[in-house]
């Protein structure tokens, strides 16, 4: 029970970060600059702030399938949690 609350608090640890982290680097880029796709349909602009953004996200959720598999291997007697 105890690795259970440890493993919650941990993840809530890393979300709460990961959106503040986001929130901050969507607040401090400017949405003027980015980089612009072409392709056959025409040109899609994507401005810096939405990229930040979103790879602070996906950073949360990498690490919270990588807890949560440490956490599922441990439980079922693969590897040792330290």
């Amino acid at each position: 029970m105890d690795q259970t609350i440890q493993l919650a608090f941990r993840i809530a640890i890393v979300w709460a970060s990961g959106f503040l982290l986001a929130v901050a680097v969507r607040a401090l880029l400017p949405d003027q600059n980015g980089f612009t796709l072409a392709g056959n349909g025409g040109t899609l602009f994507i401005p810096f702030s939405r990229v930040g953004f979103w790879t602070c996200l996906l950073a949360a959720l990498t690490v919270t399938a990588l807890v949560v598999g440490r956490a599922m291997l441990a439980d079922i007697g693969w590897g040792s949690p330290r």
